[in-house]
């Protein structure tokens, strides 16, 4: 399957499975007549593939190397999954290709034990990769990266599966990268194009 054929396959499942029309109140507060459960795709076995490869795909044609990918739980939580796994993937296919290591960032630290905020890979001085599900007006984005520039880490880039374009989330993300590039790999528009395009006359 080539590039063009997986973000495709992956807009094609998401527009199927993460989308639907109605009446919602998003996270921000906010009411909207549609709504995008991304996790649907990406805990879905092929969603799931194809998010780490599209991903993977990005990082190559940007010639992003980041050592390890992370992002607020939940909505991130299967996205570095993924990723990392499709990182290890490729390198038994390429000796010479790096892992990308994963991370989790808790919503609040932990009151209990070692009372970490980041789970998994956490080296100061790492470049670093946040991912996110759906960017509305990307504080839990923001979150991600503000906890690891806490923890020492180089956020390198920003990748989100859907953006919905609203009016204050991408300035909001840019603003909080500090230069690094914020990348989307779909727009809320054309998941909502490829739904309708598939539905019954």
């Amino acid at each position: 399957m080539t590039t063009s054929d997986s973000h495709a396959a992956l807009l094609s499942l998401l527009s199927r499975v993460s989308f639907k029309l109605g009446k919602f109140t998003l996270a921000s507060g906010t009411q909207s007549d549609y709504y995008i459960d991304c996790r649907t795709t990406t805990l879905h076995a092929e969603g799931g593939r194809l998010t780490g490869l599209a991903i993977l795909d990005l990082l190559h044609h940007h010639s992003l190397k980041p050592d390890a990918v992370g992002g607020l739980t939940m909505g991130a939580d299967p996205i570095v999954s993924n990723v990392a796994t499709a990182s290890a993937c490729y390198a038994l296919k390429h000796n010479s290709a790096p892992l990308i290591h994963g991370f989790l960032v808790r919503k609040t630290e932990k009151t209990h034990g070692t009372g970490k905020r980041i789970e998994g890979y956490c080296g100061k001085g790492a470049k670093v990769l946040i991912v996110d599900d759906v960017c509305t007006t990307g504080s839990s984005t923001i979150a991600a990266i503000e906890a690891a520039r806490e923890a020492g880490m180089k956020v390198i880039a920003v990748v989100c599966l859907v953006e919905r374009r609203e009016a204050k989330g991408r300035p909001a993300v840019e603003a909080a990268a500090q230069g690094a590039p914020f990348f989307s790999l779909f727009t809320a528009a054309e998941v909502r194009t490829e739904y309708i395009s598939k539905m019954p006359m």
